[in-house]
């Protein structure tokens, strides 16, 4: 066995941890039958009764992956990089970004053709403060309710009526080849999307010389700049699922376009940031937008949401 990857066990973890295994072994040219998949049952996982904020938030699906690594059991975790926590364990580093997916929403409904078409009063399920904070700036008449699970059960939730609508990230969507469930895609400027999202992010021990360099091809350098940027800014504002934090950087050329946002969760309020520069300031300019829209903010910005 060349690897061993540790993943969690829902369909569209296990779609993306195949989707490093199979670069993996084309790089590699191997057969794929040597990277090895490890299910691992997170803390996120377990929790279905109630919003991930209130059970602790970011690291919720990575913990039990991570303590897997430290202790040698795996060689890299593949994860969705929206779920990492702002910091890594000690010991732990991101060490692969492949190409990033399209990082927009989509706007899901058997009712409605757009978000402006819902009716008054409908009930849009996310478990996202993000997605819920901008509905609620761009249409405060919904409903929003907490709406926990995999893609395929909130889709048979939507079905069967539970909701009016739904959000879900799109390359979600493309990495089960479910896009036909799009109603509609939301656009950029509109709906930021989280930091993160789209992109996958491969972890593995920050000191395993054999590990690193098989991995290493993985890498794409923009991608990689456009998470770095958005992980910068999340770190200087400490965010969490607590925090409803927008994030998206994008790399053309030699430079890096930045945009984020904070607002607060009935979306009452909200600031937004752009940053440009080299890309290869990508920490400077993520930590510089997080240092201004800190300071606008102030120390109360979340308090009464």
């Amino acid at each position: 066995m060349l690897l061993r990857i540790g993943t969690r066990g829902s369909p569209l973890a296990l779609a993306q941890a195949n989707e490093i295994r199979g670069r993996l072994a084309a790089i590699h040219a191997i057969s794929a039958d040597r990277i090895k998949l490890d299910v691992i049952r997170t803390t996120g996982d377990a929790i279905r009764d109630r919003p991930l904020a209130e059970a602790g938030g970011k690291g919720l699906f990575t913990k039990e992956i991570d303590d897997a690594l430290l202790a040698g059991l795996i060689d890299l975790g593949v994860h969705s990089a929206k779920d990492l926590p702002t910091t890594l364990p000690p010991g732990l580093a991101i060490a692969a970004v492949p190409p990033r997916e399209d990082a927009r929403d989509v706007f899901i409904s058997l009712t409605a053709k757009a978000l402006r078409d819902l009716r008054s009063g409908a009930i849009v399920g996310t478990a996202s403060l993000r997605r819920q904070a901008l509905l609620k700036r761009l249409r405060p008449d919904l409903t929003v309710v907490n709406f926990r699970g995999n893609v395929e059960t909130r889709l048979r939730k939507l079905e069967e009526g539970v909701v009016d609508a739904t959000l879900l990230a799109l390359a979600g969507l493309r990495r089960l080849g479910l896009v036909e469930k799009a109603t509609a895609v939301l656009a950029i400027d509109e709906f930021l999307p989280a930091v993160g999202q789209g992109c996958l992010a491969v972890v593995a021990r920050a000191d395993d010389t054999r590990v690193l360099p098989l991995i290493a091809p993985l890498n794409n350098t923009m991608s990689a700049q456009a998470l770095t940027a958005e992980r910068a800014f999340l770190a200087v504002l400490d965010g969490s699922c607590r925090t409803p934090i927008a994030g998206y950087a994008v790399v053309a050329d030699d430079r890096l376009h930045f945009q984020g946002l904070i607002a607060k969760p009935d979306g009452s309020r909200q600031l937004r940031v752009e940053r440009e520069g080299p890309r290869d300031d990508a920490v400077l300019l993520g930590a510089q937008a997080g240092r201004e829209l800190k300071a606008q903010a102030g120390g109360d910005f979340f308090a009464h949401s």
